[in-house]
């Protein structure tokens, strides 16, 4: 029977030694736990190597009481004094300890049962650890981790530091550690391929060594070496990270490139009249962006390129250069924005450039009448639209086009990967693109997050531009605004007033827009103050905006519907109510909404009092810097990746250990290393990738 009994157990032991095997063989892990694990990455035996310790506890010897600090964490050998069950309302069992100085710590039991009770006995010797408290009566401790060695109980003590694991609900600590042990343990008899070892010429440890080291701290290693993540094991680890995200999207550049795209031939007819017939000069920032875009679509393989720079830098006439060649070439171009206010302003941009060429632009958002969007989408089936222009309504199953040779996305942060290639896939052949976005990404995150894109940026504004003044106000002075509106609209200037509700809410702090509206009418009757919002429909907020960009509007009151797109150049002043409630590049976005005319402008903060630590930062840096880069390196940092990305692109905020805003500083060596890694072994490549990056997230950029 004995032998029977056994026999299960010896076959589990011996499926658990490879990395490779899935973490249901694991001897007390059923399908539930497995799901629960498979939630945070954890599939098989190597993944559970890279759920780190987020802290450790020292077991490695014992604290005299004498020595103990209040609030710190200890270890304690000692002798049970006398046991006291306390008959208050919610029961108490006290265990007093006494060393050999007779000093005294007294554990404290709110939850116990009558065999915890008894097994307590005057006398035993007794370890114990958690943290140190200060009573009534002099130190104690609440619920600690114990054994009665004197009752046969295993030691406390441990050879190194003791992990404390991150956990998911329904996975306990002791668990997890015996998991991870098991998974140390399997190094030994599995062909952990270390990637960087044999290539790498430095004093960095073995991926071996740092695993152990991170998992199992000897005594005297510098934890807080560790707790600050500069320890040579994390940058180790951190560097492999980084080098498998980047070689995922470098792999995916690669696979594209070797795809077949038409051929642009780059042809000046159609360029040349508009260039001729533009009121301004492109900088040179324009001028190097259109050439280097140039390059990539008169190449067999799709360009995929990201287009980026400050608000108001002129991104919209570099896409309109590059739609031109598509045309002249005989093939339509898309260009898709997330909202219908954005796509509304690239309809008004692009007919004011190409209607004068004779280019057909069709138009198609979510909210036109039947009538109308069945007209749209004839004209784009039959090729007599050269443009299209839309919203999410482009990539539906009924759109159609005759020849597809170009897409363009706006925002491309707005976009979901699936969307982008769903666009794509309605070319007959794979089309060039061109991702535009108005917030200027941080280095580390271009790196990162969009390393299967080539980059363009416009580096410096249009000549003639003004810097807007930015000030901050409390919501206590909101009158004071008043005159200043009145003398912006009396020198025939237009104001936008910027609120981040529509309606009262009882549960924020914020002005409302349609209370805003209400004060500002009141107290401004002979201006026109209008209210936009995006509860609205189409034509409301068409009708509204096409006022106000014909001057016909002296103050408009929107939520931030505006916040990209929106052109208005004789907007010379905005106010943003709450201003502390919205991150920094969206505050930027908002300013660069003036300034785009040829007048000094003003963007006032008003804030509602007390700022917290972190709203004032941002306040702070807005008032003090006007570039974009500037100011998305600092959001990034305030923020994080995850916020500032948006959950289209998180596969870079769910790193296992790495953050690429704290380890910025290695992305240079990831780099070095995934370009290597890249012309290595194919199956090195996978091995490698599939290590750090979930199986249902390789990967988060596809297209």
């Amino acid at each position: 029977m004995g032998l029977w009994r056994l026999a299960p157990i010896s076959i589990a032991i011996s499926k658990v030694q490879k990395l490779s095997d899935p973490i249901i063989l694991l001897n007390g892990l059923g399908p539930k736990t497995a799901e629960k694990l498979n939630s945070i990455g954890i599939y098989k035996l190597e993944h559970l190597l890279f759920h780190l310790p987020f802290r450790y506890q020292n077991k490695t010897k014992f604290t005299p009481i004498n020595q103990a600090k209040v609030g710190e964490e200890a270890l304690f050998e000692l002798v049970i004094d006398r046991i006291e069950e306390l008959p208050t309302k919610q029961r108490q069992l006290l265990c007093y300890l006494l060393d050999k100085d007779n000093k005294k710590l007294l554990l404290r039991f709110f939850h116990f049962n009558q065999y915890q009770k008894q097994a307590f006995s005057r006398g035993d010797l007794i370890q114990c650890f958690g943290e140190v408290k200060i009573g009534r009566y002099g130190l104690e401790m609440y619920h600690p981790e114990y054994r009665l060695v004197s009752k046969g109980q295993s030691s406390l003590i441990e050879k190194t530091l003791s992990p404390v694991y991150p956990l998911t609900s329904g996975v306990r600590q002791v668990q997890l550690k015996k998991w991870i042990n098991i998974a140390l343990d399997a190094i030994k008899n599995s062909n952990m391929v270390d990637h960087i070892e044999s290539m790498s010429k430095n004093s960095m440890p073995t991926l071996r060594q740092a695993l152990e080291t991170l998992h199992h701290p000897e005594e005297g290693e510098n934890i807080e070496q560790i707790l600050e993540f500069k320890h040579p094991s994390q940058q180790r680890l951190i560097i492999e990270e980084l080098c498998a995200h980047q070689l995922s999207l470098l792999l995916l550049k690669r696979q594209r490139k070797n795809q077949i795209s038409n051929i642009f031939h780059i042809k000046d007819n159609l360029s040349g009249a508009l260039l001729s017939s533009i009121k301004f000069k492109l900088t040179k920032a324009q001028q190097r962006c259109i050439s280097e875009i140039n390059i990539d679509i008169s190449s067999a393989q799709p360009m995929l390129r990201l287009l980026q720079g400050d608000v108001g830098s002129g991104k919209t006439i570099v896409a309109v250069f590059t739609c031109i060649q598509a045309i002249e070439n005989g093939f339509q171009a898309a260009i898709m924005a997330p909202t219908e206010i954005l796509a509304s302003q690239h309809l008004q941009g692009f007919s004011k450039y190409l209607n004068p060429l004779g280019i057909n632009i069709a138009y198609l958002t979510g909210s036109q009448s039947a009538k109308d969007r069945e007209e749209q989408l004839n004209i784009i089936r039959n090729g007599v639209a050269n443009i299209v222009i839309g919203t999410h309504a482009l990539f539906q199953e009924n759109v159609s086009f005759e020849s597809l040779g170009l897409v363009v996305i706006d925002e491309q942060h707005k976009f979901g990967v699936h969307q982008r290639l769903s666009l794509a896939q309605k070319a007959l052949k794979i089309p060039h693109q061109l991702v535009m976005t108005a917030t200027p990404i941080p280095r580390s995150l271009t790196m990162s997050a969009y390393a299967d894109l080539d980059c363009s940026i416009i580096d410096e504004l249009p000549p003639g531009r003004i810097a807007t003044k930015t000030i901050a106000i409390s919501s206590q002075r909101k009158h004071e605004i008043l005159d200043k509106i009145k003398q912006v609209c009396n020198n025939n200037s237009q104001v936008y007033w910027v609120c981040t509700l529509i309606d009262e809410s009882e549960s924020l702090r914020a002005e409302s827009a349609n209370k805003t509206h209400d004060f500002l009418q009141t107290n401004l009757p002979d201006l026109s103050v209008v209210l936009i919002h995006g509860k609205m429909n189409k034509d409301e907020k068409s009708s509204i905006m096409d006022k106000f960009s014909t001057g016909n509007i002296d103050v408009l009151v929107a939520t931030t519907v505006i916040e990209v797109g929106v052109n208005v150049p004789n907007a010379s002043l905005m106010v943003i109510e709450n201003s502390e409630r919205l991150g920094l590049a969206q505050l930027h976005q908002l300013r660069g909404r003036v300034g785009r005319g040829n007048q000094s402008s003003i963007c006032i903060l008003l804030y509602q009092p007390p700022l917290s630590t972190n709203a004032e930062q941002r306040i702070d840096i807005l008032r003090q810097s006007s570039d974009g880069f500037d100011i998305a390196q600092k959001d990034l940092e305030l923020r994080g990746p995850g916020e500032v990305l948006g959950t289209q692109q998180a596969g870079v905020a769910d790193m296992k250990i790495a953050n690429i805003v704290r380890d910025g500083y290695l992305l240079k060596h990831a780099g070095y290393y995934s370009q290597l890694i890249l012309n290595s072994d194919d199956s090195k490549q996978l091995q490698l990738i599939r290590r750090w990056i979930d199986e249902d997230k390789a990967h988060y950029a596809n297209a």
